[in-house]
């Protein structure tokens, strides 16, 4: 007499999307789909194009990888997918096709591999939310604050948490009175980082060494989003901790510590340096420095998950200067997630391999109940 194996959870893992980083998404997609455990999972891939199209993707990974100068993304081709919100229809469903033979509607998972707006910050998690779906990483709060650079720092700072000097530059202070804003910018100490206050991979960002040129950084920051953040230069090393969920309410557990160094040729660690010119970029795991500064690193890391409401997971980046003192950056809630990624090696460093490491965020997902929480 035979016996019914158990249906194993179905994961969608959902790429592109409409911000800027859409390549970036499409490669860390590509990444996940050939190292998820077949044996525990049925994956489904669903990329989202630039013009937000949601699309049953065909698995073909070598479309969603750098090839030479060639940015990866997803084309408009193949059954289209729709995200109900009624209570009373779950999951996710194929349009003008059979959505069971999609292998949608029972989907028990959905893993957001999207940077950027319209997927990293709170939207997508809000949707996901109103349909009673699952999905990996951080809810629509934490989301949405840690998405934004500039009410990252503020919630840091109440915290207790140090942060360097910056400015904000909103739409309506560049177009009110321009020269205002930058005078304000102007009294930071240089070198200054012209940011995008909602982007991330490091697009839009450039360094400025004197005040004549911040006006055309801040226009190249607007060009992805109008709210600017003018962030004073630190010196010192630039230290990653990522930080894991624990189960079923245990403590929140934080990876070793990695470093990320920039050879010559990048003045700071830009899109180029990330993606394009490995070369140029060495990843040093575990960090060398005192123990003591080390471990309060580490507990700085899940002060700030904690503070920021973060779930899943989470990459939070650090200043450590030569003096000692520990100055936070920011918070990744889907952090770069390639097995050459800060955030997979720093758990390879302490034991857990990259499909383990999938596997260990799926389940996390699944522990959750839907709506608040």
């Amino acid at each position: 007499m035979s016996t019914q194996q158990p249906r194993k959870p179905r994961v969608a893992l959902v790429f592109g999307g409409r911000s800027s980083e859409h390549p970036v998404s499409c490669v860390t997609a590509a990444s996940v789909m050939a190292a998820v455990d077949r044996d525990r999972y049925e994956v489904v891939p669903i990329g989202i194009t630039r013009e937000g199209k949601w699309l049953v993707h065909d698995g073909d990974l070598s479309a969603l990888t750098f090839s030479g100068s060639q940015l990866p993304q997803v084309l408009g081709e193949g059954v289209e997918v729709a995200v109900p919100l009624s209570q009373e229809e779950r999951g996710l469903r194929a349009v003008g096709h059979d959505a069971d033979g999609a292998g949608l509607r029972d989907v028990e998972v959905v893993f957001p591999l999207l940077h950027g707006p319209f997927g990293e910050d709170g939207t997508l998690q809000g949707m996901l939310d109103l349909a009673d779906v699952r999905y990996v990483g951080s809810g629509v709060l934490a989301s949405a604050v840690m998405m934004d650079k500039h009410y990252m720092k503020v919630v840091f700072a109440a915290a207790g948490l140090t942060v360097g000097p910056y400015q904000v530059i909103t739409d309506k202070d560049w177009c009110r009175d321009s020269q205002a804003a930058l005078d304000r910018c102007a009294q930071l100490q240089f070198p200054l980082y012209v940011k995008p206050c909602r982007a991330g991979s490091s697009v839009g960002i450039t360094r400025v060494e004197h005040a004549e040129e911040l006006r055309a950084a801040v226009e190249a920051a607007r060009e992805h989003d109008p709210k600017v953040i003018v962030e004073e230069g630190i010196f010192g090393r630039e230290i990653e901790c990522g930080v894991l969920e624990g189960h079923h309410g245990e403590p929140d557990r934080a990876s070793p510590l990695g470093e990320i160094v920039v050879e010559q040729g990048h003045a700071f660690y830009d899109f180029e340096a990330k993606y394009l010119d490995g070369d140029d970029v060495r990843l040093s795991c575990p960090a060398v420095m005192p123990e003591a500064d080390a471990e309060h690193i580490r507990e700085q890391a899940i002060r700030a998950f904690h503070a920021a409401g973060c779930e899943g997971l989470a990459r939070v980046d650090f200043f450590y200067t030569p003096q000692g003192q520990i100055i936070i950056n920011e918070i990744n809630t889907m952090p770069g997630f390639t097995p050459f990624s800060m955030y997979p090696r720093l758990w390879q460093e302490a034991g857990i391999s990259y499909t383990d490491l999938i596997s260990e965020l799926i389940e996390l997902a699944l522990e959750r109940r839907t709506g608040l929480r």
